[in-house]
């Protein structure tokens, strides 16, 4: 029976994915929202150029192939915090919980720290005195398990918030994935769907405005309270199909290598490649190149490391950092920690 669901969930997954056209000559770019859930988490997983989905195997899993989550042992705590583009910084928490035969459970809350900004009209360009801020909100509670020993699935329900000013927009979505250790010795397969849900609609007193519908006549209300329309738009739908392999697995000396193919709701298909060296699993070096074969992408190489000290027998601390060149838009830097309980 576990045979049969595992066959049915990959079928379900890989129809849905090339069913929307995996090549597409057109990109959409600008036609989706919510752009922070698209930035990757995790220093390791942009460290090793953002192909991690058939890689995932710590709390970042969450954002990357909920199913990596059912490979945390016990528990697993992270902290991660991102130097964006434009001063703009996120900061990632995630915890990973095993409950055994119950599968694994997981949380993450994501949450951006922009500072605030004068607000600016025609009339008054220098600012009117007042402040406004931005906000981009994600919380999710995931949960993973290994439904035979060598296939994993996982989802991961979230709740989307955007804010500016006195405007708001609000939506549910959903992420699913699924890996397979496949009898090549080393190799594991896996694909996940990111962001499949409702659409945002900002609304807010900042759409408030007074309104003559009758500009002409002198004897009418020229006063009249009125909303101004907005649009819904869609969440950034992302399909991932990757796969990692071990071409070399010591004691001390381990290699990891992994591809992902992504085809995206709003820009053309690309493939990031990753690759991250181990020694002694106390020091890890790692590099990727990220939007390969997307024309007219700023984002390219990643570099990054990582170290692991065990604290206690069964605890341990991981620091990790990774560096991503964004072209004329320079770079950006990430920071991560992790527990292991």
């Amino acid at each position: 029976m576990k045979t049969i669901i595992s066959a049915a969930l990959i079928v379900i997954l890989s129809t849905t994915l090339f069913s929307q056209g995996f090549v597409s000559d057109v990109s959409k770019r600008g036609t989706t929202v919510a752009q922070f859930l698209s930035i990757g988490q995790g220093a390791r997983a942009t460290g090793m150029g953002s192909a991690f989905v058939a890689v995932s195997d710590d709390p970042s899993s969450m954002f990357w192939n909920p199913a990596g989550i059912a490979k945390v042992e016990n528990a697993a705590f992270a902290v991660d915090h991102t130097q964006w583009i434009a001063d703009i910084n996120y900061n990632y928490m995630a915890l990973a919980y095993n409950l055994g035969n119950f599968g694994a459970i997981g949380m993450s809350f994501t949450i951006s720290d922009i500072e605030e900004m004068n607000v600016t009209t025609v009339e008054n360009p220098g600012g009117t005195g007042e402040k406004f801020g931005v906000t981009d909100a994600a919380f999710s509670i995931a949960w993973g398990m290994q439904l035979t020993d060598k296939f994993a699935i996982g989802f991961n329900p979230k709740f989307i918030y955007q804010s500016i000013w006195k405007m708001s927009a609000t939506a549910i979505a959903i992420d699913m994935g699924v890996q397979y250790e496949t009898p090549f010795d080393g190799m594991v397969l896996a694909m996940s769907i990111s962001n499949f849900g409702t659409k945002m609609k900002m609304e807010g007193n900042s759409a408030l405005i007074i309104h003559d519908p009758d500009p002409n006549s002198t004897g009418n209300n020229n006063s009249i309270p009125a909303y101004l329309q907005t649009d819904s738009w869609d969440l950034p739908l992302n399909f991932r199909v990757g796969v990692a392999y071990r071409p070399l697995n010591m004691e001390n000396h381990k290699v990891l290598l992994s591809a992902d193919a992504l085809h995206v709701s709003d820009n053309y298909e690309y493939v990031n490649l990753g690759a991250e060296y181990a020694f002694n699993d106390f020091i890890f070096l790692r590099g990727g190149y990220k939007s390969l074969f997307l024309n007219d992408s700023e984002e390219t190489f990643a570099l990054g490391f990582g170290l692991k000290q065990l604290l206690l027998d069964n605890v341990s601390i991981v620091l990790d950092y990774a560096f991503q060149d964004f072209g004329r838009l320079t770079n950006i830097q990430k920071f991560g920690i992790g527990i292991n309980f």
